[in-house]
């Protein structure tokens, strides 16, 4: 269900955000030039109405029928809203966007199943009359549609809308949509709450009264920035406390609001603090009478203050301040009393990651191997593709260009990730729409575009070509923090745990060879076995070099005896896929016991003169050396 909600609220508000900068430009225009702006003009002020009629519905409706119709949809879009705002009384009428959302998409589907029944049947040298033509009548049959049927339903259904907000506000229970609206910006439906809800209602309130309190409802930076301030001062994970700062910058200045959702998904009680700071500012916005002109969009204080009239500016910087403080002064005992125990940000975040991919009986993406050499294009994504992501790119880009300069670093929204996309870095309440967007990409999920220690080892990857951390994680086990000495190393591997110049054999055969040498080095039960070649189905576990190191699902633990690895030589080597792997280490892992030797696997392999030796070598007594 959340899945859908978000790809709903995710096709709304991509109606809307690509033409934020026109919603500004009606919004300046209100704030400045009306009879009560700060520079009143009412030769200028007549651009307004017309803005808010015409051009902003047949923006959206464009965007919508392009979604779902592509170019051809976008004309079909801007035809048929036509027949909605004139259907309602054009400039006399109600302000049609919500008619847009409806109609422009639905414009795109129609042009969009004719062009699937005319494919392969056009008459030859008749391509440009049908295609023109198709375009004109359909627009023109939709656009009454739109007259007759479309725009006065929308027009009673924001009626409807309108008049429920106004008795809200009339009985002062306006401020409990905090409520609602403070958890479903952390799953990721802020953008929908925002463009795809309160933008329609509130332009019909700035028709009307000049501005609109349903602008303020989500826009409003006070609640999470309290939070991240409460982080900043009582943080006992260091690397959530050095994060912290940075992401206060970004949020309270830069409008993206969705760097603060981590910091509450790792602690889920401190939710309470924004509902009750927004609920606080909501109350005294509503006491005090104030409004936006336009959409604060993104979220910034300076696009909050700017849509600010200048009678209520005063009133506006006060309301911030309040969701500000009250936020901090409920999050701050929390994340002093629980933060300890809840753990850091890192541990939140890779937890979460974890179960759930333990719940599909999968290995988590961040774990599975990597050619970092075939990687040419990274994905930065995230909901609306248009804040986080594009931080987070700017900074990868950065940070990657004078190591790797030739890789193409981007950003975009989840549900529209390219094609061509090798990696895809998203947030982690966000793997499950990026997996159906890019099955093809390593998807890399993170909790903070700031300080994540995937961005970190997919950094190292790429510019060293170093696979050691995701080698160590390869082995599916659960890492406790406070072991204290590692086994020894000749209880993890032997001789008897090593066969060399083997003869190649297909992959499924020498992953059950090395799964048998677990089993009789008493390490594993028969069952791992299976376990083993179930998981090489979910995802390869070759991990480049000549190096494949296949292990049992996480649902196989209950199977392992005793922490183990073998080694299996095949001189000429094994095909997993369209790569050979000389070397198969087969693993077996209780806790972090193997992580030792794994590291020494990693450091062989950083000489190549070792790796190609061990490839082929016939001294077990040498191998074992090399991994001591």
């Amino acid at each position: 269900m959340k899945n859908g909600l978000q790809k709903f609220g995710k096709f709304l508000s991509s109606m809307v955000m690509p033409n934020i900068g026109a919603f500004i430009a009606w919004g300046l225009i209100t704030a400045l030039f009306i009879a009560d702006g700060w520079i009143p003009n009412e030769g200028l002020a007549s651009i307004q109405p017309y803005m808010l009629t015409y051009l902003l519905p047949v923006l959206i409706a464009a965007t919508g029928g392009a979604l779902v119709g592509g170019d051809r949809g976008r004309v079909m879009g801007a035809i048929a809203v036509m027949g909605c705002i004139a259907g309602v009384g054009g400039t006399d009428g109600q302000p049609m966007l919500m008619g847009a959302m409806v109609i422009g998409p639905f414009a795109g589907w129609v042009i969009k199943k004719f062009d699937e029944l005319m494919d392969g049947h056009m008459p030859t040298g008749f391509e440009m009359l049908i295609n023109n033509f198709s375009v004109g009548i359909l627009g023109m049959i939709i656009a009454i549609i739109g007259y007759f049927i479309i725009g006065p339903v929308m027009t009673a259904i924001l009626a409807v809308l309108t008049a429920g907000v106004n008795t809200l506000i009339n009985h002062g229970l306006l401020p409990l949509v905090s409520i609602f609206i403070e958890p479903a910006k952390v799953l990721f439906l802020n953008n929908a709450l925002n463009h795809g809800i309160f933008t329609p209602i509130g332009s019909t309130q700035v028709e009307e009264l000049g501005r609109s309190i349903m602008y303020m409802l989500e826009a409003n930076p006070g609640p999470g920035l309290g939070v991240l301030l409460a982080y900043c001062f009582f943080a006992k994970d260091k690397t959530t406390k050095q994060s912290a700062p940075g992401a206060v910058i970004i949020h309270f200045f830069g409008g993206i609001h969705e760097i603060y959702f981590p910091y509450v998904l790792m602690n889920p009680i401190v939710i309470i603090a924004p509902i009750v700071g927004n609920l606080c500012a909501i109350t005294f916005f509503s006491l005090t009478g104030c409004g936006l002109k336009a959409p604060a969009s993104p979220g910034s204080i300076i696009a909050f203050l700017s849509m600010a009239p200048k009678d209520k500016l005063v009133f506006t910087i006060i309301g911030v301040l309040i969701a500000t403080v009250v936020s901090f002064l409920i999050a701050s005992p929390i994340i002093k009393y629980t933060n300890g125990k809840k753990g850091s940000l890192e541990d939140a975040k890779n937890q979460m990651s974890q179960m759930k991919a333990e719940a599909k009986g999968q290995i988590a993406e961040n774990d599975a191997a990597i050619d970092s050499s075939s990687v040419k294009k990274i994905i930065f994504a995230c909901d609306a593709g248009m804040g986080s992501s594009a931080m987070g790119a700017t900074k990868f880009r950065n940070r990657l260009k004078d190591v790797r300069p030739e890789i193409i670093v981007k950003n975009t929204s989840v549900d529209n990730i390219p094609s061509d996309c090798d990696v895809a870095v998203v947030q982690t309440t966000l793997a499950d729409r990026a997996r159906k967007s890019a099955p093809q990409a390593r998807l890399i999920t993170i909790g903070n575009f700031l300080a994540d220690a995937s961005l970190d080892a997919l950094y190292e990857q790429l510019a060293t070509g170093n696979d050691k951390t995701e080698t160590e994680k390869a082995g599916e086990t659960v890492v406790e923090k406070d072991v204290p000495e590692k086994v020894a190393k000749n209880k993890v591997i032997d001789e008897n745990g090593v066969k060399l110049n083997q003869l190649s054999v297909p992959k499924e055969e020498a992953i059950r060879v090395a799964g048998e040498l677990l089993v009789k080095q008493g390490c594993v039960d028969e069952a791992y076995v299976d376990a083993m070649i179930e998981r090489e189905k979910l995802t390869t576990t070759y991990m480049g070099m000549g190096l494949a190191i296949p292990h049992g699902t996480s649902e196989a633990k209950d199977s392992v005896k005793k922490t183990g690895i073998v080694l299996v030589q095949y001189p000429e080597g094994v095909d997993f896929g369209d790569e050979k792997a000389q070397l198969v280490f087969g693993i077996a892992g209780i806790g972090d016991e193997h992580l030792d030797l794994l590291s020494k696997i990693c450091e062989a392999l950083e000489d190549e003169e070792i790796l190609e030796k061990m490839k082929t070598t016939d001294d077990v007594a040498w191998i074992l050396e090399q991994l001591a």
